[in-house]
């Protein structure tokens, strides 16, 4: 699996070179996790609402074809691109994204952080209470956000047995973008990044570490 470390790359382009390289390839191409980091932009999901999309102002916002309701990608967030051949891999989507999920637990593990799933929605938080501790999540049944921030986003889609799209983690960012939207369509979600939880780390060493987390967790059955 070849990491590629892209760096600043524009949205569109970006997306269109991920369709372009899961038309294209066959059953002996090489798994790739592409690693980027997006000008500010809002991403709607193929069955997005624009009423999560409360003031986008100055952001664009483009739709795509993954799944999911908005999103905002912006400098500071590293996003990875896995474009994997799940057949080849050998699971299937529920357990990829169980394995996307356990890559951002294992980068924020390394720092002190600890990340929570919340049953039926998918990506990963923490509490803002107390980022660092390691109490059971006990998610209330009026409100399973109450005390949590989210830190990392997972927006997939699979053609052919093949993943593109995947998973944005927040490192250091202007968050303000995110209260102009639901986040993931949730309303009131509030977002966290790593620096907002006092960790302090540049993009590029946490690029890496989040790619060599996935292609651990993504490699075959």
């Amino acid at each position: 699996m070849r990491l590629l470390l892209q760096g600043r790359r524009d949205y569109a382009e970006t997306e269109a070179a991920m369709r372009g390289f899961t038309e294209v390839r066959t059953a002996g191409t090489e798994d790739e996790i592409w690693l980027v980091e997006h000008p500010p932009v809002f991403t709607q999901g193929i069955a997005g609402r624009e009423a999560h999309v409360l003031a986008a102002g100055e952001i664009p916002v483009v739709r795509t074809n993954r799944g999911g309701q908005v999103t905002y990608h912006g400098p500071g967030q590293v996003v990875a691109y896995p474009l994997v051949d799940l057949r080849r891999a050998g699971y299937f989507v529920k357990e990829y994204v169980f394995r996307l999920e356990e890559a951002v637990l294992d980068v924020l593990g390394a720092v002190g952080v600890t990340g929570h799933r919340v049953r039926g929605a998918p990506g990963i938080y923490v509490r803002l209470d107390d980022p660092f501790g390691h109490a059971r999540l006990v998610p209330r049944d009026d409100d399973p956000f109450a005390g949590l921030g989210k830190i990392a986003a997972l927006g997939i889609k699979v053609s052919g047995h093949c993943t593109y799209h995947g998973a944005a983690l927040n490192v250091a960012m202007d968050l303000q973008p995110f209260e102009r939207i639901d986040p993931c369509g949730y309303k009131g979600l509030k977002t966290v990044d790593l620096r907002s939880l006092g960790i302090e780390v540049g993009w590029e060493d946490a690029a890496r570490a989040f790619g060599q987390a996935l292609a651990r967790r993504l490699a075959p059955a």
